[in-house]
């Protein structure tokens, strides 16, 4: 009996063809319901001197199995090996699939080059914190909170006391209570504005400078923008300065150029005007050289604050805001 079903299990192991047909041989002849072992069991009802010659057959034919089913699974198991290495195989001498590379966004660039900019003139650039506290971001720039200057800054607040920036400004009253003139920085970074349509964000980028020395005056206001415009738009645009108000600079100016649409004839973007507004400046107001303790008398100094994404809207044609920050790779794909 032990040779009949020894020569059954070979039949049965030489037609294997996987790995799920040898688990299921084994299970089938040594299983806890396997054939083996039931046979197993029947010894019980053998006499003793016949149970010890069929314990011992049973035994040997047990091993003889278990060895032929690890045989052929480790055969098995090598040519399926086989076969999943040639089926994954990379064909090298293939063309390889061109990888796309990103580009840098029409704000970084443009944040980029404007610091380049100002860098080459001899400015330092200074970072502040983005939430920001009330005095530092109205009080120490000459508004009050009885002002009527805060209605124009649509500002997040926190607290009563802490607010979302609404200008990168903090940061020069923070440098001037740390460091004496002369001073000559730029402040770029994120603000916030509770506004938002086609023209606003409530998040936006800005860059404002400072200069403080002796004997600063506007025209040397007018000598750092003037340059700084021909440099950033690589040509030599008309810019002019308007008469404003901004409560931390006496006398302010809007600064203006030339429509770089229709060269100052006049379009819909500049609404007929042949100027596009591009930021403002000013000299810095007393009041707030009094609040970080400079002498008035010994010091003067200019400001000038613009938007980032102004100035890329301006050079890249870009006529909503809102696509600077929607991660359309579309649009995207065009810098």
């Amino acid at each position: 009996m032990s040779e009949d079903l020894k020569k059954i299990f070979l039949e049965e192991v030489t037609s294997l063809k996987n790995i799920a047909d040898a688990v299921n041989l084994r299970v089938k002849y040594l299983g806890k319901k396997g054939i083996l072992t039931a046979r197993i069991k029947s010894l019980s009802s053998l006499p003793p001197e016949e149970k010890r010659l069929a314990g011992r057959q049973i035994n040997e034919l047990k091993q003889f199995m278990e060895n032929e089913c690890d045989l052929k699974e480790a055969i098995l198991k090598n040519e399926e090996l086989k076969m999943r290495l040639l089926a994954e195989a990379i064909d090298i001498t293939l063309p390889g699939k061109p990888a796309s590379f990103g580009h840098e966004h029409p704000l970084s660039k443009t944040m980029r080059e404007v610091i380049d900019i100002f860098s080459r003139m001899g400015f330092d650039v200074e970072e502040g914190p983005e939430i920001e506290l009330d005095c530092y971001n109205f009080e120490a720039l000459n508004i009050p909170k009885d002002h009527p200057a805060r209605d124009m800054q649509d500002t997040f607040y926190i607290s009563e006391d802490i607010v979302l920036r609404t200008h990168t400004s903090p940061v020069q009253v923070r440098v001037m209570e740390k460091k004496k003139p002369p001073l000559r920085f730029i402040a770029p970074g994120k603000v916030y504005r509770c506004d938002a349509d086609v023209t606003h964000s409530p998040m936006f980028h800005q860059v404002e400078g400072l200069m403080v020395d002796h004997d600063v005056t506007f025209s040397h206001l007018k000598g750092v923008m003037i340059e700084f415009l021909r440099q950033l738009f690589r040509t030599d645009l008309p810019v002019r300065f308007r008469p404003s108000f901004f409560p931390f600079t006496e006398p302010s100016a809007e600064i203006d150029i030339g429509c770089i649409f229709c060269k100052g004839i006049g379009c819909r973007v500049c609404k007929g005007t042949g100027w596009l507004e591009i930021g403002g400046a000013g000299m810095v107001h007393p009041k707030v050289f009094e609040n970080v303790g400079y002498d008035t008398e010994q010091y003067t100094g200019f400001a000038f604050g613009m938007g980032i994404e102004r100035i890329a809207m301006l050079r890249y044609g870009i006529d909503d805001i809102r696509l600077l920050f929607e991660n359309d790779i579309r649009f995207l794909r065009q810098f």
